[in-house]
């Protein structure tokens, strides 16, 4: 077996973390204050320069921004030995959605990286770093956001991006030579893992040539390939794709417990002649609406302008993400909602005909007793 502290690797290490920040993000709104002389934070500019990757698209474009370390808070010098880059990134979708990303770049053997993997999972200063650049972000863009807030629900993934030059022998050859270590880094995993779990970690592989190699988990990916800027688009897309469907699920769960709450109201006069069971139907149409959008919005977001490639790439991401069983729960909770909803309306149809009918009695009794009367 080759000796992994032989060939001493070149690249970086991206760590994204993904972020809800409301309901929605007016991107010229947002794009006019990052980039304005005066913003609301005086450390974050817009990226007018950052190259766009050539074969995918976003509809709408999202907004690019860097901030630069803030200099009242201490900084993260260093993870398991590897100086960290005190910026930051951050990507802002228009459905409300924000990325940040880090950049950790190295020139060392792959037990290295592995230890460097290890060290990120889960890391507590660096999650609460971009927790607080999230909230400076929220306070930056203002009322270009709708309903601001962040979400509890915080998504993080690491993308390890290996220059191709630095290796000795071919990316092939190189996962033949390593595939134990490279598996274990992918799930951040300090102790040797089992074959069938090994052979579970490394079974999402892509190549485009024979220089190139991604292999996706669901923790992590490694990218072998000189020029990135696609795949690490389609990858952050992903994870925050996980993020939006996690967070819309907890609300269809929210709206789900109230609707049914509202159908428990009971039936009276008082609550059919007054407003409060148009008012029940309102509130669960908004919430079907607002759901309905949120997810129209993730899902038609990105476009791969034909690339067979990033496509595959992306299904690769999506299925170890679990985003289509993601996707199966969100739209039977919507159903269900609208199910709901179409109940509530036929019990107040009903409910409103047999007033109108017990009205139309309560009349011809009125006339036979009035005639009886006169006569």
């Amino acid at each position: 077996m080759p000796d992994p502290n032989a060939t001493t690797l070149r690249g970086d290490c991206h760590v994204l973390f993904a972020f809800d920040l409301g309901f929605a993000i007016d991107l010229d709104r947002a794009r006019a204050r990052l980039s304005s002389p005066e913003p609301a934070s005086p450390v974050r500019v817009l990226l007018e320069d950052r190259p766009t990757p050539k074969y995918v698209e976003f509809h709408p474009q999202p907004v690019r921004a860097s901030e630069h370390a803030d200099p009242h808070s201490e900084p993260i010098e260093s993870i398991a030995g590897f100086p960290i880059s005190p910026d930051s990134d951050a990507t802002l979708f228009d459905f409300g959605a924000a990325c940040l990303s880090y950049r950790i770049p190295f020139n060392a053997p792959l037990v290295s990286l592995l230890d460097l993997s290890v060290e990120l999972y889960d890391h507590a200063a660096l999650k609460a770093d971009a927790h607080r650049r999230a909230q400076d972000l929220l306070r930056s863009l203002g009322d270009a956001i709708t309903n601001p807030r962040i979400a509890p629900a915080v998504e993080d993934y690491v993308v390890v991006v290996i220059h191709p030059d630095s290796l000795s022998t071919s990316p092939d050859s190189f996962l033949q030579q390593h595939q134990s270590l490279i598996a274990r880094l992918l799930r951040a995993e300090p102790k040797a893992i089992s074959t069938q779990e090994e052979s579970d970690a490394l079974a999402s592989r892509i190549s485009y040539s024979p220089n190139d190699l991604t292999l996706i988990d669901w923790n992590g990916a490694l990218v072998i390939q000189a020029d990135p800027a696609d795949l690490l688009a389609v990858l952050e897309f992903a994870n925050v794709e996980l993020l939006e469907m996690r967070h819309l699920d907890e609300q269809l769960d929210h709206a789900l417990d109230e609707a049914y709450r509202l159908t428990q109201h009971p039936p009276g006069l008082a609550r059919v002649l007054t407003r409060h069971a148009a008012s029940d139907q309102q509130r669960i149409a908004k919430m079907q609406m607002d759901s309905a959008l949120l997810f129209e919005g993730v899902n038609n977001a990105l476009k791969l302008l034909g690339d067979q490639y990033l496509a595959r790439v992306y299904r690769l991401a999506a299925q170890r993400l679990h985003l289509p069983a993601w996707d199966a729960a969100i739209l039977r909770k919507l159903e269900t909602l609208d199910s709901i909803y179409e109940k509530m309306s036929d019990r107040q149809a009903t409910q409103r005909m047999e007033i109108l009918e017990w009205i139309i009695i309560l009349l011809i009794a009125f006339e036979v007793v009035k005639s009886l009367i006169d006569s």
